[in-house]
């Protein structure tokens, strides 16, 4: 499996996954009222992940660093064939 290269994600596409995600970590639930959020791949990309909009979501910095480089499960359905 190769690796994805790293780009910047633009900022309209950061306002639209806040907005689409109305703002609050996927993974524990907080908003950014009470956590600082970022944009995080829900496929690493060192895992293959696509720097596509469907593979972006919202998540507070502590899940992401949690996360890591590990493939979140409750997301993987999505994109398994």
């Amino acid at each position: 499996m190769n690796k994805t290269p790293r780009i910047p994600i633009p900022p309209e596409v950061r306002t639209y996954v806040f907005q689409r995600d109305k703002y609050q970590c996927q993974s524990c639930g907080k908003i950014s009222g009470e956590t600082q959020l970022s944009i995080d791949h829900i496929i690493p990309l060192s895992r293959g992940g696509k720097n596509d909009i469907s593979n972006l979501q919202t998540l507070c910095l502590t899940c992401n660093q949690q996360k890591t480089n590990n493939i979140d499960k409750r997301f993987r359905r999505y994109f398994d064939s």
